[in-house]
């Protein structure tokens, strides 16, 4: 049991430290390593809870795919940091204001916080002893029957900030020549040629105007 808590603690304090060193560091590419780092900590923290599959799926998805996607990204594009932080003081008085509501909820939310009796041993064992089942078996069992309402509604808002990126970030430049099909089948013979009479003597050039 020790050993546990210390474990818990280590993970539990580095956890933490390198979250908030997600939104301290100056550099953007630090900043997805720090995330990096916080995602294999919780995934420890998932092993010690006895939830062993989302341990896993945690690492194999959010740091093998998400987070170095997100790495990729930020060292792909030639984004002029400098320049969009020349005007974070004018959103400081909100972003402060945001805070402070979020502080006061959290301390909220903690000071009418009791753990109930039988919470710890749940915690250690979260399958019954009595269930021959795995951790993912029953994970499956439980998002597809008693939260499979909210498991659906999750997958909507992702799919919807998916499409709200994809959006916002769609930008057509004006100097790029692109193909159109609907201009392309409208076109007719009366539209695109056109016969000038060219006299003798006066050239291809007069002709044309």
């Amino acid at each position: 049991m020790m050993i546990a808590a210390v474990f818990f603690y280590l993970f539990a304090s580095i956890c933490v430290a390198s979250a908030f060193m997600v939104i301290a560091a100056r550099n953007p590419v630090h900043s997805v390593l720090f995330l990096i780092l916080t995602f294999v900590n919780a995934a420890g923290l998932f092993v010690l809870m006895g939830a062993e599959f989302l341990a896993m799926i945690l690492v194999v998805v959010y740091v093998g795919a998400v987070a170095v996607l997100f790495l990729f990204v930020v060292m792909m594009l030639d984004v002029d940091f400098v320049e969009l932080r020349q005007g974070v003081l004018n959103y400081l008085p909100i972003g402060a204001l945001v805070g402070l509501v979020v502080l006061v909820e959290l301390l909220l939310v903690l000071g009418g916080w009791a753990i109930g009796e039988n919470v710890t041993a749940a915690i250690t064992a979260p399958i019954p002893p009595a269930a021959d089942v795995s951790n993912t078996a029953a994970l499956g069992a439980l998002l597809y029957t008693r939260y499979v309402y909210f498991f659906q509604a999750a997958g909507v808002v992702l799919l919807v900030a998916m499409i709200g990126a994809i959006v916002l970030t769609l930008r057509h430049k004006p100097y790029v020549r692109r193909q159109s099909i609907a201009e392309q089948n409208a076109r007719s013979k009366a539209s695109q040629l056109s016969v000038k009479q060219v006299r003798s003597g006066e050239g291809l050039s007069q002709g044309l105007q």
